[in-house]
């Protein structure tokens, strides 16, 4: 049988455990959980806690990856005023379908994104349209940095992804314009507690990743994200645009489609 075998080295006085077995080891780490103090986002207050299907704040330079269904309502929130969401959507049950950032701005003829602009897949189906934006500094022109591409590689291979899946992103939270001459500029992050709304339309796997912008080098502080179930949205219109509207259309056939198969499978 093995023994746990505990030493003191009074020349370091440090105390060593030896490895016949991990009961030291485990007694450490308990007592180090039990003495952490892990920082959540704050809920939103008109959500019920038992519609919450996913919350987590991520520090800087840290990343969440979660599979969300259709109908999911998704709240990105920047409690300190300084976080940058690098976001990229992934077809869950097809993820070779994922957000395709030109068309997301071509289709709407729109390149800043607020209320009701839709997040395109490259065959024309809405992963995700934003429902609600407080804080109306975005980006979808210059892609994640090198550190949130690697936060991303990470985030998509707990997933089964690859390197080459990580795609371009939108940005949250550090805004762009472009100037008259084609230059970009920063315009900076909104005040503390800014959120933006997503509605998820199909099954989507989210990875996100908190870190600085490529044209804004300040440091990220913490983005939260809280999904919750909010199927009833899906029948709200949110945007009257016909480019909308065909969207909404492709997805609707696209999901039906799915059922079909599921239900004769």
């Amino acid at each position: 049988m093995n023994h746990t075998t505990t030493t003191t080295s009074a020349r370091k006085g440090r105390t060593v455990t030896s490895t016949a077995d991990t009961s030291g080891a485990r007694a450490h780490a308990r007592s180090q959980a039990a003495a952490a103090a892990i920082a959540g986002p704050d809920l939103p207050a008109a959500v019920p806690a038992s519609q919450v299907t996913f919350a987590q704040r991520i520090p800087a330079g840290g990343y969440a990856n979660v599979a969300l269904g259709r109908g999911t309502r998704v709240r990105l929130s920047d409690p300190m005023g300084a976080a940058c969401a690098h976001l990229l959507l992934v077809r869950t049950e097809a993820p070779w379908e994922r957000l395709n950032i030109a068309d997301t701005v071509k289709v709407p003829w729109q390149a800043y994104l607020s209320g009701g602009h839709p997040l395109l897949s490259d065959q024309g189906r809405i992963l995700a349209t934003v429902l609600a934006d407080t804080s109306g500094h975005h980006d979808t022109l210059c892609g994640p940095t090198a550190a949130a591409r690697t936060q991303l590689r990470l985030a998509g291979a707990k997933h089964g992804l690859e390197p080459r899946d990580i795609g371009p992103t939108v940005s949250f939270f550090r805004g762009v314009r472009v100037e008259p001459d084609g230059t970009l500029t920063a315009t900076g992050s909104a005040a503390p507690r800014a959120s933006v709304d997503l509605l998820v339309h199909l099954p989507v796997t989210v990875l996100v990743a908190n870190s600085a912008h490529p044209l804004d080098e300040r440091p990220a502080t913490d983005l939260d994200v809280v999904a919750w179930a909010a199927p009833e949205d899906l029948a709200v219109t949110v945007n009257e645009d016909p480019e909308y509207r065909r969207a909404v259309q492709n997805t609707e056939q696209a999901w039906t489609a799915a059922l079909t198969l599921e239900a004769t499978a």
